[in-house]
């Protein structure tokens, strides 16, 4: 198989210094009249793969620290990494957020306080947010996996399911996806209600996942500012470059790369019996080649596949993806594909069932800069304005059942 290397033009506007925009933007809030409050104050830690995480967080503590607060971490991941105190604060760790590296503690609980109740059941935050002075919500603003809305994944998300841990999540999740767009809001209102939010900080990246934007919003704001921030973050979102695919190969899946392991928005497919889906892109098959390590097992979205190597397989954590598939409702997404000794065979037998049209590589569903595509796609490829393709291809070859491709 012969495959074209195709570069997009995504959006590229990277922050120069995103710690010093962590302290701007908070010294404009305070200058705005908005308080720092004198004692603790949480700041939440998710389990995605967000760029500079540590860098930003590690600079809103010393913040905070200037400012008379005395700040503290806490991992707040729904019911991820085991939904275990033990792995949650492992997750945060492997990130880069130890307590040395950030000069903070961090306060790991899956214990919760529960602050009200909504038609699906109670509205659950972290013991710890709880007895604080006040919260920061930090997270990254993006498309939601799951449905569609004006609020998706982003402060609201963290405040209702990160810091509720499993609790929140069982009740958000319990709701149709048709109606979580509506009780995301209601149960964040409850949490700003609650009096413990004193603010969040809004990240978007662009689209070679890089932090491009970093803006400090005030606790009792934060519903009505998300949803222009998702629409900027529209602006940044990658994509794949047509909309007809034959066969998808992802090199890699995983929660670092999106919650539900490949990004729904991105393949078109959303996994979820009865629910909403997508119309765009329109993919046959799906194979999916490995778990980045970063995910510690947690292989939710692996049913979104057809197909799975070995190697795949056998690093996944049945326990973990487990309890977060069993938190979401949506088991389609944990089931096994059909596996197969490794990626030279797996291409073999989708090759000699489906034929040689329309393939496309991708290394995850995150970074879609650098992809291949056969030579039949190569002139829808041309037609969008944002991809250059090489001039000459290249062979798809195997060494120990592992394809040759280079990403950079």
């Amino acid at each position: 198989m012969k495959l074209y290397k195709v570069h997009q033009q995504l959006a590229s506007c990277p922050l120069a210094d995103p710690a010093a925009e962590v302290h701007q933007q908070l010294d404009a809030m305070l200058a705005a009249g908005h308080a720092v409050p004198q004692g603790e104050v949480a700041i939440t830690a998710g389990s995605r793969g967000i760029d500079n995480i540590a860098a930003i967080t590690r600079a809103a503590g010393e913040w905070l620290r200037a400012h008379g607060a005395s700040p503290f971490i806490v991992p707040a991941m729904g019911s991820h990494n085991g939904a275990t105190a033990e792995g949650q604060q492992a997750m945060v760790e492997s990130l880069g957020m130890t307590e040395q590296a950030m000069g903070m503690p961090i306060r790991s609980s899956m214990e919760c306080v529960k602050v009200s109740e909504v038609s699906t059941g109670d509205v659950w935050m972290d013991r710890h947010c709880y007895e604080s002075d006040g919260v920061l919500v930090l997270n990254r603003v993006k498309l939601h996996t799951c449905f569609s809305g004006p609020v998706q994944s982003g402060l609201t998300k963290m405040m209702v399911i990160g810091m509720g841990k499993i609790k929140s999540a069982q009740t958000f999740h319990t709701a149709h996806s048709f109606d979580m767009k509506h009780m995301l809001l209601e149960m964040g209102q409850k949490l700003v209600d609650s009096g413990k939010i004193w603010a969040g900080l809004a990240l978007l990246e662009d689209g070679f996942d890089r932090t491009a934007e970093i803006h400090a919003v005030p606790g009792d704001e934060i519903l009505a500012t998300e949803p222009k921030l998702l629409e900027k973050h529209r602006t940044y979102f990658p994509s794949l470059p047509v909309d007809d695919i034959g066969v998808l190969i992802v090199d890699e899946i995983g929660k670092t790369y999106s919650g539900t392991g490949m990004d729904t928005n991105v393949i078109g497919y959303r996994g979820v019996r009865g629910g909403e889906d997508l119309d765009r892109p329109r993919i046959k098959i799906i194979a999916a080649l490995g778990l980045v390590e970063a995910s510690k097992g947690n292989a939710i979205g692996v049913g979104l596949a057809d197909f799975i190597t070995r190697r795949l397989r056998d690093a996944i954590d049945e326990s973990k993806t487990f309890i977060n598939v069993y938190t979401t409702g949506d088991m389609e997404r944990a089931k096994i594909p059909a596996t197969l000794a490794d990626e030279e065979e797996l291409v073999t037998k989708i090759r000699d069932r489906y034929g040689d049209a329309g393939w496309m590589f991708i290394p995850n569903s995150l970074h879609l800069g650098t992809i291949y595509v056969t030579e039949d796609l190569v002139d829808a490829v041309r037609a969008n304005p944002i991809c250059t393709v090489d001039p000459e291809p290249v062979d798809l070859t195997f060494a120990g059942g592992r394809h040759q491709l280079a990403w950079g």
